[in-house]
């Protein structure tokens, strides 16, 4: 397969209506991780807890976000591969802006 025409593929394919459905639901398994993160973080002495929980939400999201750009990929669903990156960007965004903060 060339890459022009993958490139076509990506353009041109649409999304299955249920996905945004699917997104929700895959947030589901990190979100409990996390929930036993912060638990394991607020039970420790470390000085820096906020950053730690912050780090760590960070590296969950864009597990998640990094999950959903190769589903794209893989099923030729640009726009899913674009909001990944555009959530990536976020994240990293927003861990900069507390990162200044603190």
């Amino acid at each position: 397969m060339s890459d022009e025409n993958k490139l076509e593929k990506l353009l041109h394919t649409s999304r299955e209506t249920g996905e945004g459905e699917e997104w929700i639901f895959s947030l589901t398994p990190i979100a409990i991780a996390f929930v036993f993160y912060i638990m394991f973080i607020i039970s420790t002495e470390l000085e820096d807890k906020g950053l730690f929980i912050a780090f760590g939400a960070a590296a969950g999201m864009i597990g998640l976000e990094s999950y959903w750009i190769v589903r794209g990929w893989r099923r030729n669903h640009g726009s899913t591969v674009l909001m990944g990156f555009i959530g990536i960007a976020l994240t990293l965004g927003l861990l900069k802006l507390y990162m200044s903060f603190t």
